[in-house]
């Protein structure tokens, strides 16, 4: 996954608020490599990676630095929310990004209202998942199976369901 995104100006312009102020500290990266796995999908793979180029993300959790203020401002799982409520948008802004590459007009940008909706218990949260990223027929299938998976084991760990489940995704993302 993309962490450290590169846009053009062009591209910020079409998506109107590129790097939203929604998001507290968390997410926007896979917000927007959300938008351009939606284009890839629809045949426009502009994901580009740069082999002999590396940026190290300092976290606390990979024993890097300090924990500080960045970090306990905000809640680990504050974001999780807001990704999910701001599906729309993305499917928005992956169909405006399509239209520019097929030099369709693009229609005004406008911002949309979105409500943050945070499941009760883990039936509920695994209905609301599995509706909103299993079902989003926008994605691949792969990328929506993984962020089922993902947002469904950060939702039982930010509840005290499943402690470990943080810790054993470091270790399997290489952090540990």
């Amino acid at each position: 996954m993309c962490t450290f995104p590169i846009l053009s100006r062009h591209t910020c312009d079409l998506l109107g608020e590129p790097y939203l102020v929604a998001y507290r500290g968390a997410f926007i990266d896979y917000h927007l490599f959300n938008i351009f796995k939606r284009l890839q999908r629809v045949g426009h793979d502009r994901i580009r990676y740069l082999e002999d180029v590396i940026f190290e993300h300092l976290h606390y959790h990979a024993g890097k630095v300090a924990v500080d203020e960045t970090y306990t401002k905000r809640g680990r799982f504050d974001d999780d929310s807001t990704f999910m409520a701001l599906i729309q948008k993305r499917q928005i802004a992956a169909k405006r990004l399509e239209q520019a590459l097929l030099n369709n007009e693009v229609a005004e940008y406008e911002a949309i209202r979105y409500e943050e909706v945070i499941p009760p218990n883990p039936i509920s949260a695994l209905t609301m998942y599995t509706s909103r990223l299993l079902f989003d027929g926008g994605l691949p299938w792969r990328w929506r199976s993984w962020l089922l998976v993902w947002f469904l084991g950060r939702y039982l760990a930010a509840n005290g369901w499943v402690r470990p489940f943080v810790h054993f995704t470091w270790k399997i993302k290489g952090l540990l």
